[in-house]
């Protein structure tokens, strides 16, 4: 079954509503965007979230050492950074007791890449992270090894043809499930969990 994450959320009810539909992920922003949550409010919310789903920090331009106090903060276990650059970070992070998924834009990766940072898992967005904006997924050349997360631009009426046409094990969405920017839309959210599921 496809690995979902919903991204980007910022108030109980649409974190309770991606728990009873079962989701995989539920991403909190801490990068600087119309997303982002303090630390103070990512703790309440990371807190309505079980165990078998992931509570996942996400990162981008944030400092190392203020990823790792985050994380410990608010209990998280799951971190997407947007610009890790060297083994030894993600050592850093594991050594925390992170898993780390390595966020990279499209056209960056090449054919077989086998998570060379030793990153734990790999997610491909479309240029410009957070944007929303799609990117031609079909036309990706090279494929990751192993299981990657789909991101850029995805919606509950092209998903399941980005799934088909990359092969990816998961999908990531933000943008896509909102009314307006930074606004979490129920029905959206509803839909595109079913059409990933389909």
């Amino acid at each position: 079954m496809t690995f979902i994450k919903i991204c980007g959320l910022r108030d109980a009810d649409t974190v309770d509503l991606a728990v009873r539909l079962g989701v995989d992920a539920i991403g909190f922003v801490f990068a600087e965007s119309v997303r982002k949550v303090d630390t103070e409010l990512a703790a309440d919310l990371i807190a309505r979230v079980p165990d078998t789903i992931r509570a996942v920090g996400v990162f981008l331009g944030n400092p190392l050492d203020q990823i790792l106090e985050i994380a410990k903060s608010t209990r998280l276990k799951y971190v997407q950074v947007h610009d890790l650059e060297s083994s030894e970070q993600v050592k850093q992070l594991h050594g925390a007791g992170l898993t780390v998924i390595r966020a990279v834009v499209s056209g960056r990766v090449r054919d077989g890449y086998s998570l060379d940072l030793g990153e734990d898992e790999l997610l491909i967005d479309g240029a410009d992270a957070g944007s929303g904006v799609a990117w031609d997924w079909a036309q990706q050349q090279s494929r990751p090894a192993g299981q990657w997360i789909l991101a850029g631009g995805l919606g509950p009426d092209n998903v399941r043809a980005a799934l088909d046409a990359t092969g990816a094990w998961g999908v990531d969405v933000s943008s896509g499930v909102e009314s307006s920017r930074g606004v979490k839309d129920h029905a959206l959210i509803e839909r595109f969990v079913a059409a990933a599921r389909a």
